[in-house]
Formats: C-alpha cells, structure tokens, sequence
C-alpha cells in the first residue's frame, strides 16, 4: 500500500471515530499518527459547539490538543473515562488484542485505557494481524537502572531483545522518564501468557500488550470501512 493511499484510511478512520464521541463525554486522546488525525477531526466537531473533555495520553498529545483548543482535564478531577479512541501497531480481530507503544506512549496509553469504559482502535487494514507479534516487536518500558540486567531477563523469555534508540544513538526515553526494549518474540500463539510472565519481570514498567482492553475498532481498507466489536 502506497503511503498516500495509507494515510488517506487512516484519515477517513479517525474521522468515523471522531463521530462516537457525544456531549459531555470524558474522551481518552491517544497518540500516534492515526490517533493526531483524530484530534483533527473531534476539534473541528468542538468547534462547531461539542463540549467535551479530553485525556491525553502523551505530553505531545497534550500539547497538540491544546493548540487544537481540546479543553483537557486530570485524572485528579475525573476517575473514570467514557471512550478513548487510540490507535494500535497489530490488531488481532475477534479478542481485539493489541500491540501499542511504536509511539513510545505505551505506559500512559495503556493508564488511560485502564479506566475507560470503551476503547475504539482506528486503524488500516495493514494493522490487522492472524497472530499478534507478526509484524511489530513487543515494546517494553523499563526502568534505567539496572536495564542490562532487565534486558537479560527479557531475552531469558525468549525475546530478541534491542534497546529502543533516537536518532543519534542515545536510548529513547519516554515520559515517564524510562527506557523501551522492543523484545521481538515472532507470532504468539499464548500471548496472555508472555504477558503474564512481563508483568512479573523485575525491572519492567509496562509492556505493549493491550490484552482486554479495546472494546470495538475502526478499519480502513480499500472496500471502505469496517467495524468490529470485541467478541463476547
């Protein structure tokens, strides 16, 4: 698929997003280049008179919705989020599993996803895997300190782990303030069970494995759109 083609379904996906969102909604604000066209689309909707409040999931998403003029809130102020709309790395349809956090916002994205009553996924079709693990690594986000010794645990469980790098050779840090391995593993047969065995991973903060979260998706293809609910 040609780049253009791409992102013109990823457009035509975040626009079908912005339309779930209804008055008085506390939407979550993913990051990633799908989820910045859907702040796009939802600040045109709140231009025309929606009154909502935004989450966001990453300081440049914040930053994008302010100058967007998304009024945003804290979770000091609300405890619950009524649908946040994010995009995703592979999406696997039936369970609606996922890999995030290619964008490096895995740790927020997955906090806010954590308290949302739904969860859209807008993608392309290209996202959609029969495995998850087929196309992307597994991003984890790990503490700086001690990281070799993380990283060591992480290959232990099978992944061919590689430190996330900026363009000058530095480690990637995130928000939070953390490292991110992408610890290729191949196409998963039990992903519940590598994240099971992450989440008890000295040294680990979070891992992209999004596992019970998305409620429904938003797919772009070249027959159109395509919507899918999470199977019961």
């Amino acid at each position: 698929m040609i780049p253009a083609e791409q992102d013109r379904l990823k457009k035509a996906a975040a626009e079908a997003a912005a339309r779930l969102v209804e008055a008085g909604m506390v939407v979550g604000l993913g990051s990633g280049t799908t989820a910045t066209l859907f702040l796009s689309a939802l600040a045109e909707r709140i231009a025309d008179g929606l009154q909502i409040v935004g989450m966001a999931t990453s300081v440049e998403t914040e930053q994008r919705a302010r100058a967007l003029k998304i009024p945003l809130t804290t979770f000091a102020e609300r405890s619950q989020i009524d649908l946040t709309v994010d995009g995703a790395d592979e999406i696997l349809l039936g369970s609606l599993a996922l890999i995030k956090g290619h964008g490096g916002a895995l740790l927020r994205e997955k906090i806010v996803a954590s308290i949302s009553k739904r969860m859209a996924v807008v993608a392309d079709e290209t996202k959609i895997v029969d495995r998850l693990g087929s196309l992307v690594a597994v991003p984890v986000e790990i503490v700086p300190f001690g990281w070799e010794a993380t990283a060591r645990k992480l290959r232990d469980l099978g992944a061919d782990a590689s430190m996330r790098l900026t363009a000058d050779g530095k480690p990637y840090v995130t928000d939070g303030g953390h490292y991110i391995m992408n610890c290729a593993f191949g196409p998963l047969d039990e992903a519940e069970d590598i994240a099971r065995r992450l989440d008890h991973t000295v040294g680990v903060v979070e891992h992209g494995l999004f596992l019970g979260f998305a409620t429904e998706a938003i797919v772009a293809g070249r027959e159109g759109l395509r919507k899918f609910h999470k199977a019961a």
